[in-house]
């Protein structure tokens, strides 16, 4: 398995992450065949987040999942890498069923939420730990504090954030004293803002606009690995073989006759080809889909290629 250091540090990790969000939609069988697929093909990096689960179920489920189809003991914890998110808290339906999400990043619910994320995951420590959404009213002395009881204690070895903009970075960089080693963000063949912002400078109309304010360029000069969730969906839904991508996906079935390989793989293959050095993080539920975007990892583009399927998917810097 390819692996590449996570941000600035000299974590080892896999160049794509499984994600573990959809993990509650599946029996246990289907479970326990990603998770120990995963680990076969040499992927032990997953991610997590303790809100995963709660749209169907309750928060937290997803991760009492993964921790019951692979037990975690000493030898086991060593062989993987967990990542989880924290920072949203969920209260009980108002009116209407409506819910309740606020965001929280306080020195006692950041604590609160990793405490509960090892008791859920059966371990003593999580591997990397982001912040999940922005929380508006962040008092980055609380963060900085919150991070300093987590590393000195052992808890946490790593941290980052997830959906943030680079000024959003800088001001918790102000007080934090850990290096911020990734930054979870969408990003896709089909859903590609944060690249576009930087080709669309000469255009005379709003795509000019830096609207993430250049987060890729941004995570390059820091250091922090740019971690892409969702990386087969788009603006109009899923990308692949989809009547609302018909360039794309003619594009994608000429490339991966090009290549001998397929269109899932070069959906990966297009976000790797990147010098950023990007790590998608994967969805799937499915062994089989999981063993397509692991191929996609041994899949160069040519420099034109990339620029190919990029056009495809409605990027135009001249039009």
């Amino acid at each position: 398995m390819k692996t590449m250091k996570l941000g600035s540090t000299n974590l080892e990790t896999p160049v794509l992450s499984v994600g573990c969000m959809r993990l509650d939609g599946v029996d246990r069988k289907q479970g326990e065949t990603l998770i120990h697929g995963a680990l076969d093909m040499g992927l032990n990096f997953f991610d997590h987040a303790d809100l995963y689960g709660y749209w169907q179920h309750h928060v937290g489920i997803c991760e009492e999942l993964f921790a019951d189809y692979l037990p975690m003991n000493a030898d086991q914890r060593e062989k993987i890498i967990l990542q989880t998110k924290c920072g949203v808290k969920i209260g009980p339906n108002g009116k209407g069923g409506m819910m309740n999400i606020s965001y929280d990043f306080s020195r006692d619910y950041i604590i609160k939420c990793v405490d509960d994320s090892l008791r859920r995951l059966n371990t003593d420590y999580i591997d990397v730990l982001l912040l999940h959404i922005p929380d508006a009213l962040v008092e980055p002395e609380e963060v900085a504090a919150a991070f300093d009881i987590l590393e000195n204690s052992g808890k946490v070895r790593y941290f980052g954030v997830s959906n943030h903009t680079p000024l959003q970075i800088e001001l918790l960089r102000q007080t934090v004293r850990q290096p911020v080693v990734a930054n979870q963000q969408r990003l896709s063949l089909g859903f590609s803002p944060i690249i576009s912002s930087g080709e669309y400078v000469c255009l005379p109309d709003e795509r000019a606009l830096s609207y993430d304010m250049e987060s890729l360029n941004y995570c390059r000069l820091h250091k922090i690995t740019m971690q892409c969730w969702s990386p087969f969906q788009g603006t109009k839904g899923m990308i692949l073989d989809e009547k609302s991508y018909p360039k794309l996906n003619q594009a994608l079935a000429e490339m991966a006759e090009k290549y001998h390989t397929s269109k899932t793989a070069l959906c990966i293959a297009w976000l790797l080809r990147h010098p950023a050095k990007l790590q998608p993080v994967t969805g799937t539920m499915n062994i089989e889909h999981l063993k397509e975007c692991v191929s996609g990892i041994d899949v160069t583009l040519e420099h034109d290629d990339w620029y190919k399927l990029w056009m495809a998917a409605g990027n135009n810097t001249r039009a």
